[in-house]
């Protein structure tokens, strides 16, 4: 037996920890040129480092932030601002009920920590790793999220400060703001495993691309919308077949 599988054995939770931030690890990739692209932003629209930071860690809302920040600089209303990046980040709602099922039980300070972690990240590695293992209990479960959170959180603090600081000496060329896409796409395709899954990410191109003349953030989320009636058309479908 290797040394993983008796640490399982005898700490099942640590254990989980640590497959959670295993499985956390590879975002680093991504996460690390947004976090520095927000950093560079932020410093970039007149953002103290004090007034960044404490954005960086009270929000901690990826798309809503740049929004947030963008629309700041342009001296758009408080209302507006607040308006467009919840519209933006109501896709963590979804995220949530989906993972009531799962960690619903848990207790109230538990439940806080992990919609304060709750990222795209997180809840992509968190929701496969909970289908793939039906019988995890509800600590390791937990601990599981609060693992896979430790390394996207911690990289999304500390590249944001670093593109505060020296965000104006990153040349142009290494065009961070690939980082977006590219971290939903590596989300996306591990999710793509039935009918029901790849008609709902067609539907949502597809309703999202038509509807990009909507203001901000609705679009999306009727692109949403209509994904989940589409996936849940299909697996319904699906069932009914077998």
């Amino acid at each position: 037996m290797t040394a993983s599988r008796v640490e399982a054995v005898r700490n099942p939770v640590r254990a989980a920890f640590w497959r959670g931030a295993r499985d956390g690890a590879p975002f680093l990739l991504v996460v690390t040129p947004f976090s520095l692209l927000f950093g560079v932003m932020a410093a970039e629209s007149g953002l103290t480092l004090t007034q960044a930071m404490g954005f960086n860690f009270i929000v901690v809302a990826g798309a809503s932030q740049f929004i947030a920040v963008s629309l700041m600089a342009d001296d758009a209303p408080a209302l507006v601002v607040m308006a467009t990046a919840l519209a933006v980040n109501l896709r963590m709602a979804m995220y949530s009920a989906a993972l009531v099922p799962h960690l619903g039980a848990a207790p109230l300070w538990q439940r806080a920590l992990i919609a304060y972690m709750n990222t795209d990240q997180t809840y992509t590695v968190s929701v496969l790793e909970y289908e793939k293992r039906p019988e995890m209990p509800l600590a390791e479960k937990v601990t599981y999220f609060v693992g896979a959170a430790a390394p996207v959180l911690a990289a999304w603090y500390a590249f944001a400060l670093v593109g505060v600081l020296v965000g104006a000496s990153i040349p142009p060329a290494f065009a961070l703001d690939f980082a977006l896409p590219i971290t939903f796409v590596a989300l996306i395709t591990p999710m793509l495993r039935t009918l029901a899954h790849v008609a709902a990410a067609v539907t949502s191109i597809v309703v999202a691309l038509s509807l990009t003349w909507v203001p901000s953030g609705l679009g999306l989320l009727i692109a949403a919308a209509c994904a989940m009636v589409v996936g849940a058309l299909f697996e319904t479908w699906s069932e009914r077949r077998r």
